[in-house]
């Protein structure tokens, strides 16, 4: 064994230890303490901004004001989701059918996590787990290592104040690496996996039970019924957010031909910009085939810097839209791109723009999301029988409102489960529910066998015996 898996087993078999005394000498309002201690090592205002400068810093990726919208907004629906959930003891109790239901703890949680959001979500990961009576060890990715490791400072500090075991949150020691990761996955109780598709990948086949969440390229559809301003607007703010480091950043939008040049007047109104150059953009996004560093969830002006346009868009641009012709790999522009740069296509009525829609998502993004911009009350429900995916976001800003909103009933989480189509085991915002078992007391009930003609009788009368 080498030092460094010795190492990381000394820090699970301590987080065992500590998870087991939590457990035995736990209650509800020891877990409640735990989460919102978490909570506050984040939210603070000081120690927020701290992590959200580092988390630029260190990874080069999104913006500082944004950071720190997402790290308090992110933390504090997800407190006031967990607020009343009982996740200690009997949570059910059932004389009708006889059955008592006990919480019971996973164990240790794995959490991998990306640079991303290096702080948001392993503290929505480590919230989850303390709630629901676990210990958790983070594996950040190699350029979140700094933001994570400060958070989890801020986190002792917090304990300390409350005489909480540090050891229940805990994280692999830098420097990261494939063989540290893979231990975790396989040692763990339960694996949380947010992040690239290889990790993932590999959390789904260590043979540890894993949530994983599926790649993210949000399309959304804007109908000749749409408000063009608001949803403008509204696709603006989503998609410069962070600077589209988030999954649920839009990707692509499909506009109906009969609303097609209001609504990129209506976008150019609201901050974006058209530039029509499909395989010159392709070339500076992807210079060397993979995503060009200089532009990847860079601000603006950076961004039109490194692609050139600085004297083609007009200044205070803050996002580019590039008419789109295809879907595929020959078609870069079709999947995610992690920038400010917005695949643009058109379709003649809803119906291709369901197609399109639905082209786009089987390339990449199955499962994960969509968007929908209309007032049309029965779109929607098109939309959502007709496509492969979780959810269908309707009249919102996208990126705000699928990991949970004050505004929508979505739990708020940073991962987002995108079912089969996706390749994964769950189709919800990764939520406290799955960082918890239960265990059932079973009682006998009187008999409530039905008789064959309840069953079939309705059967009978149209099939026969």
């Amino acid at each position: 064994m080498t030092d460094e898996l010795a190492e990381l087993d000394a820090i699970l078999h301590r987080a065992r230890v500590a998870q087991a005394m939590y457990e035995a000498e736990g209650s509800q309002d020891r877990y409640d303490r735990a989460a919102q201690a978490v909570g506050w090592a984040i939210m603070e205002p000081s120690r927020n901004r701290e992590l959200a400068e580092l988390a630029v810093q260190t990874t080069s990726l999104g913006n500082v004001p944004d950071k720190i919208t997402k790290n308090h907004r992110k933390t504090l629906g997800l407190l006031r989701d967990i607020s009343n959930a009982k996740t200690f003891g009997v949570i059910r109790d059932d004389a009708e059918m006889g059955i008592t239901e006990i919480a019971r703890p996973m164990g240790v949680i794995g959490a991998i996590v990306p640079s991303t959001n290096p702080a948001a979500t392993p503290a929505n990961n480590i919230i989850n787990a303390l709630k629901c009576g676990n210990a958790i060890v983070v594996a950040p990715s190699p350029k979140g290592v700094a933001s994570c490791e400060r958070l989890l400072e801020f986190i002792h500090a917090e304990f300390a104040k409350v005489g909480e075991n540090p050891d229940l949150v805990q994280m692999v020691p830098a420097p990261g690496s494939k063989a540290k990761t893979q231990r975790l996955m396989e040692a763990c109780d339960k694996v949380v996996a947010t992040g690239s598709q290889n990790n993932v990948q590999r959390a789904q086949t260590c043979g540890t039970p894993a949530v994983a969440v599926g790649a993210g390229n949000v399309t959304v559809i804007v109908d000749e019924t749409a408000d063009l301003d608001a949803a403008a607007e509204k696709i603006r703010a989503s998609k410069t957010f962070d600077n589209a480091t988030s999954c649920s950043s839009e990707n692509a939008v499909v506009v109906l031909d009969a609303v097609y040049d209001a609504f990129v007047a209506a976008l150019e109104r609201a901050g974006g910009a058209v530039v029509d150059d499909e395989v010159g953009i392709v070339a500076k996004l992807w210079p060397d085939g993979h995503l060009n560093r200089e532009v990847i969830a860079q601000d603006a002006d950076k961004m039109i810097t490194a692609l050139g346009l600085q004297d083609i868009v007009p200044a205070g641009t803050e996002y580019i839209a590039v008419p789109t012709s295809g879907v595929g790999p020959e078609h870069p522009l079709s999947g995610e791109k992690l920038s400010r740069v917005l695949a643009l296509y058109r379709a003649s009525d809803f119906e291709a723009a369901v197609t399109m829609t639905d082209t786009i998502q089987c390339h990449q993004g199955a499962g994960h999301s969509v968007g929908l911009h209309s007032t049309s009350p029965n779109r929607a429900m098109q939309l959502a029988t007709m496509i492969p995916t979780s959810r269908v976001i309707v009249n919102q800003a996208h990126t705000f409102a699928t990991g949970g909103s004050f505004t929508n009933g979505m739990p708020f989480s940073l991962s987002m489960g995108c079912g089969a189509w996706g390749g994964n085991a769950v189709d919800d915002n990764v939520h406290w529910k799955h960082f918890l078992q239960t265990t059932k007391i079973v009682r006998e009930i009187p008999d409530r066998e039905p008789a064959l003609e309840d069953i079939f009788g309705a059967y009978w009368q149209e099939a026969g015996h």
